[in-house]
């Protein structure tokens, strides 16, 4: 790795993780990290990812060959105007916020076109935090470019280096096209979720009914409800204008299907369902995307004692690890079964095998 010194202004979810994929990729590469809370620097510094076991003051990046903005979006506007008269002319600035315009705004404003290279890692976790990142959480998904106009084609060559280099997927695109498509793919989704949760909790009984039989599939499509409040928050402020324009759209949409169901439209009713399904079916699996791909098998129990002890008995007697597993009373399926989440695609493979080979049920979404 051509950069020997790296620094990161907040280390959560995202930079926690790059972090520790570049400490794994290179570990003689220096990284260094200041944060909002002292903890998360003692964390990571015993963990041996980053050499500094305090925060750090901003001058201490003053050599640093490249910085990742890793705070929520407004607040990364602050530390880049703080940067401006600490770093080398040779520094590449970067930020991994989902919204790119507002910060292109004050790069332009700020003459640092030259040192700028925008930055959105597509994925992530409703979980947050820099104990809960990941040296993989970046393998094979998507890393949005939007490099400031001004900056040198050997800067940016540097940085796709140092990208590719982490297993992501590197995308160049300017940022207006950027803040739009995310728009529509990542801040509308997590808006919707949210509002279902919160329409379900409006509409429930005081037995609490719904809540009780909520099923997989609203806990799948509302799952990213569960993420950071306030960097929602951030984001819904620092990108209004396309979010608004994606929710103008999705109003439309569903007025249209709600006149069609009103009408009994059932032609209409099956071309929507299978329109939506055909294009769903179309997006590939090989990237990881926003959110890493759940590796989750579905498993029928007999009702006994010892029952869920077995199937993890035979699970560990081939040295295949369990991420999570857990009961499901209520779902799509006609019985009540077994959820089992595998920490990679192998485990999950080997688990369908080896659960059919031993007489299960299984199930896989």
């Amino acid at each position: 790795m051509s950069m020997q010194k790296i620094g990161f202004i907040g280390l959560g979810l995202i930079g926690g993780s790059i972090a520790k994929t570049i400490k794994k990729k290179a570990p003689s590469t220096t990284l260094i990290a200041t944060a909002r809370h002292k903890e998360t620097i003692i964390e990571a510094y015993e963990s041996r990812i980053i050499s500094n076991s305090d925060l750090l003051p901003l001058t201490a990046f003053a050599d640093c060959d490249c910085i990742f903005l890793c705070t929520p979006v407004q607040q990364n506007l602050t530390y880049l105007e703080q940067l401006k008269t600490i770093i080398q002319p040779s520094c590449i600035i970067t930020d991994v916020g989902s919204v790119k315009t507002d910060i292109h705004k004050a790069v332009i404003h700020l003459d640092m076109e030259k040192n700028f290279i925008g930055g959105h890692p597509m994925c992530g976790s409703e979980k947050t935090g820099f104990s809960n990142a990941t040296d993989h959480l970046l393998e094979n998904a998507y890393y949005i470019l939007t490099p400031a106009f001004q900056i040198s084609n050997s800067k940016i060559q540097k940085f796709l280096n140092l990208i590719k280099s982490l297993g992501a997927i590197p995308m160049i695109l300017d940022y207006e096209t950027h803040d739009y498509a995310t728009a529509a793919i990542s801040h509308l989704p997590h808006i919707i979720a949210a509002s279902l949760v919160n329409l379900i909790s409006d509409l429930d009984d005081k037995h609490e009914t719904m809540r009780t039989i909520a099923a997989g599939g609203f806990k799948d499509i509302t799952r990213i409800a569960s993420s950071s409040p306030i960097m929602w928050q951030n984001i819904c402020l620092s990108n209004q204008e396309q979010i608004l324009r994606v929710i103008d759209s999705y109003l439309s949409s569903l007025q249209k299907i709600r006149l069609d169901i009103q009408n009994k439209a059932s032609g209409k009713i099956s071309t929507f369902f299978e329109e939506a399904k055909d294009y769903r079916d179309s997006m590939t699996s090989t990237t990881s995307g926003l959110y890493a791909e759940s590796h989750i098998v579905y498993c029928d129990l007999i009702d006994e004692a010892g029952a869920i002890a077995t199937l993890a008995t035979i699970m560990a007697s081939h040295n295949i690890s369990i991420k999570n597993i857990g009961i499901l009373h209520n779902r799509e399926f006609e019985d009540g079964v077994l959820q089992i989440e595998f920490y990679e695609k192998e485990s999950l493979q080997s688990a369908l095998k080896l659960l059919s080979d031993n007489h299960y049920l299984v199930h896989k979404r």
